[in-house]
């Protein structure tokens, strides 16, 4: 016998997850991943701050990608193998050190490196979504999971919008160390409300579950195929949200960074409107929610294109997209 009971026998244990504690699952989820994209809209302040140049400034968003790439790599895997309540809260309380260490930066090396970290320790949203599938019961695993990307997709929209308007308050380093202490408190409260989860005595070694990884995704056609699914999907939320700026700061439109955040929260609106995706998921209708996703998405890019005509297709179609990624994860 292992060292902890099944997951199963721990789901009839707890009950699942309540509705309080999903949410609070997503809250956090969103509020670790929008430490990624705070950053996009306030380069150029930075740039203005640290006396660096526009080509050189980019490196913020790229180290934070290239350190959350190894953290998937990395980090992610040691859910399997550790405790997740403590691997959560250790990752939370490193978050918020890294966006102290940003926010106080006083040299671009030290803003370069504390980023890296910020992507590093970020990747806590894939082992929250992997806990909390643990933790809910099978009949209600797709409405958690689903509940909880909810929280990871209105985090990215919501990032870009509140740098915005906190830094137009405060100045940017006003966002990190908002975030920082916002990070620092939801640490806290998974510590109270989590429950240990350890791994059976039966885990494989760490080097053994990181050679484990390729020959999984290959071997395993359903996560192929969804892995490659997402990386599409994702590549073209993000190829949209990051190219937004330019077609609507310039004329016609001449939108101030404001109104363009606001535009975000359309997205935000779309993706809380996906609440039923998890439960169409739970009555085995997975392959058919995808499919309504990929269409949805589709058509979301025909609206998007009347962008130069027609700002109100531009919003419709916002939604669109959102709702689809929503859906389609």
């Amino acid at each position: 016998m292992g060292r902890i009971e099944t997951d199963e026998a721990a789901n009839r244990r707890h009950g699942g997850l309540s509705k309080t504690t999903t949410l609070i699952f997503a809250v956090a989820a969103g509020l670790s991943v929008a430490n990624i994209y705070y950053a996009q809209p306030l380069l150029d302040a930075m740039a203005d701050d640290f006396g660096i140049a526009p080509a050189v400034i980019g490196l913020v968003v790229t180290l934070t990608q290239i350190g959350y790439a190894c953290g998937l790599i990395f980090i992610v895997p040691l859910g399997d193998l550790f405790d997740r309540r403590r691997l959560v809260v250790i990752q939370g309380i490193m978050s918020a050190a890294a966006l102290v260490a940003v926010a106080t930066a006083g040299t671009e090396g030290v803003l370069f490196a504390g980023m890296a970290v910020v992507g590093l320790v970020a990747v806590v949203v894939q082992v929250l979504v992997a806990f909390a599938a643990t933790l809910a019961l099978p009949s209600e695993r797709g409405k958690a999971v689903g509940t909880v990307i909810s929280g990871v997709v209105i985090g990215i929209l919501a990032a870009r919008f509140v740098a915005g308007i906190l830094a137009d308050l405060g100045g940017w380093r006003v966002v990190y160390l908002t975030s920082a202490a916002l990070t620092f408190a939801m640490a806290g409260i998974l510590f109270r409300i989590l429950p240990k989860h350890l791994p059976p005595e039966s885990s494989d070694s760490y080097f053994v579950t990181l050679r484990s990884i390729p020959r999984l995704f290959l071997r395993e056609r359903i996560l192929l195929v969804r892995g490659i699914l997402a990386l599409f999907i994702f590549a073209a939320f993000s190829t949209f949200w990051t190219a937004l700026v330019l077609p609507l700061s310039a004329a016609p439109f001449s939108f101030s960074h404001g109104q363009i955040g606001l535009f975000g929260l359309v997205g935000v609106a779309g993706a809380a409107a996906a609440g039923s995706a998890g439960r169409l998921v739970d009555r085995g209708l997975g392959q058919w929610t995808t499919g309504l996703s990929l269409m949805l998405l589709l058509a979301s890019w025909g609206l998007i294109a009347l962008l130069p005509v027609s700002i109100p297709a531009l919003v419709v179609g916002v939604v669109l997209l959102d709702l689809a990624v929503r859906r389609s994860t």
